[in-house]
């Protein structure tokens, strides 16, 4: 009897043991997996905008067809959840369509002055930036007194000054699968057309940090994360559609075919606006926004391989010296935050072990 007991408890140790673990990979690997998605993401969206479609168009079929996938979605997983919409609420839904509308449209056009690769490099100033509102939001806290405070700073400091190098310094082809002749003309053009982009993707990222912060307020407010993502996703299509009507009346450009002009939208509806969105809003409520932002670096490395294949881009020695400047920030960054949780959690258990200790003591 002793023996199966003994055993017993060995299992459901194990069991527990196994969850803890999965527990602990699970945001981590959820968070790799969006990381893919994003990077086929910048791929085929240039490919379609090679193509001739209208960055208006491309955001707000994507808003469309996303809408529709994860209404489907939270018809199945959320229809017994109840849950009044507030008017804060409604506020943030708005501001979610708001910025994820307007961010998505400035990066096509940065992307389309520059590269996949450059775009995604720059996308790595998302966590310094959502790391800077936060502190600014009190989301965050710095305390400057402390190693881990200074890291957050140094870290900061060194991805801005990675991007600023990207921007002003192109540097000589280190990879290139095309000869490629450029005239001094073309050259300049080649240059301005970089620090149009790069302005362009700066305003993007910054578009995208507050598109996180909001987030991470809303799924407070309103905890069913597949119907937000819906409710987001219809605040982004009308004003999506306004946007793609305004510059552009033809009837021809909103004509899709089959080949990569409808493959686009579908994916970046259903994969992007859709799961993509949808996972990032659980792990932004569990381990708030900072965290997510943080696997950023994954996806410029998976559109560096991809991109001289697919695209037969070039990459230079200053986009490479800037992204890793980039990627070393941001991680010391994460590593100041992480040591800044690790010395939370120990003030918080040091109380508990003080009472338990008291409380046998009495008890003696």
């Amino acid at each position: 009897m002793g023996s199966e007991m003994e055993e017993s408890k060995e299992f459901v140790g194990e069991k527990n043991w196994k969850k803890t673990i999965f527990g602990r990979l699970k945001p981590y690997l959820l968070c790799v997996f969006c990381s893919f998605c994003y990077a086929a993401f910048n791929i085929i969206s240039m490919v379609c905008l090679d193509k001739g479609m209208s960055r208006y168009v491309l955001v707000a079929y994507g808003y469309v067809f996303g809408t529709v996938a994860t209404a489907f979605l939270a018809l199945l997983l959320e229809r017994k959840i109840e849950n009044k919409i507030s008017l804060p609420a409604c506020i943030d839904i708005l501001l979610l369509g708001l910025l994820g509308t307007s961010g998505r449209i400035v990066f096509y056009a940065g992307m389309e002055y520059t590269s996949p690769a450059f775009a995604s490099a720059m996308n790595n100033l998302v966590p310094s930036i959502t790391f800077i509102l936060a502190i600014f939001f009190r989301m965050e806290k710095l305390n400057l007194l402390k190693l881990s405070g200074q890291a957050k700073i140094a870290g900061t400091i060194i991805a801005f000054g990675g991007a600023t190098l990207m921007t002003l310094y192109k540097g000589i082809t280190v990879v290139s699968l095309h000869a490629s002749h450029t005239h001094a003309a073309s050259k300049i053009l080649i240059y301005r057309n970089l620090i149009k982009g790069s302005l362009l993707l700066l305003f993007s990222d910054l578009l995208a940090a507050a598109f996180y912060i909001v987030q991470a307020t809303a799924v407070k407010k309103y905890p069913a994360p597949m119907t937000l993502t819906t409710l987001s996703g219809l605040s982004g299509t009308i004003m999506a559609i306004i946007a793609a009507a305004v510059p552009d009346h033809r009837a021809s450009s909103w004509r899709l075919s089959l080949n990569i002009t409808l493959i686009a939208p579908l994916y970046i509806g259903i994969v992007i606006f859709g799961i993509t969105t949808y996972i990032q809003t659980i792990v932004v409520r569990t381990n708030g926004p900072v965290f997510v932002t943080a696997f950023r670096p994954l996806i410029t490395v998976i559109v560096a391989i991809m991109g001289p294949f697919i695209l037969g881009e070039a990459l230079h020695l200053g986009g490479i010296i800037g992204a890793t400047m980039i990627i070393l920030g941001l991680y010391v960054t994460l590593w100041g935050k992480e040591e800044e949780k690790q010395s939370s959690s120990h003030q918080l258990e040091t109380p508990v072990i003080c009472d338990q200790e008291i409380e046998i003591r009495s008890q003696k």
